[in-house]
């Protein structure tokens, strides 16, 4: 092979070898431009989150070790008992829907040939 062919061919090689470099660099530099903008509305979407400032702060939290057994049971049994209400009122809620299910007004229903 000639020494020109050679040159030639490393010649080609390189400046393939730079295309694809400002390629892939392009590529890179898009995806870090649309990474910013999803940054920057993640960031606003977390600042709507933020806790008003007059809001009272969350009290610390204590391991129910450190705290007495009678007020501990007592914690247990109201928790308890919100569950319960909550259970019976979404009951209540159930059951007159399936009411209003089985007798709905005449006025209200349609006819089954229509």
């Amino acid at each position: 092979m000639a020494w020109w062919s050679w040159v030639l061919l490393w010649t080609g090689l390189v400046l393939v070898l730079l295309g694809m470099l400002a390629w892939f660099g392009q590529v890179l530099f898009r995806k870090a431009v649309r990474t910013m903008e999803a940054l920057e509305a993640l960031a606003e979407q977390v600042a709507g989150l933020e806790l008003a400032p007059e809001a009272p702060p969350r009290p610390r939290f204590r391991p129910a070790v450190f705290e007495e057994t009678a007020d501990v049971l007592l914690a247990v049994e109201l928790g308890r008992a919100e569950r319960r209400h909550r259970r019976q009122l979404r009951r209540d809620r159930l059951v007159a829907r399936g009411k209003l299910l089985q007798h709905a007004p005449s006025n209200q229903r349609t006819d089954s040939h229509a």
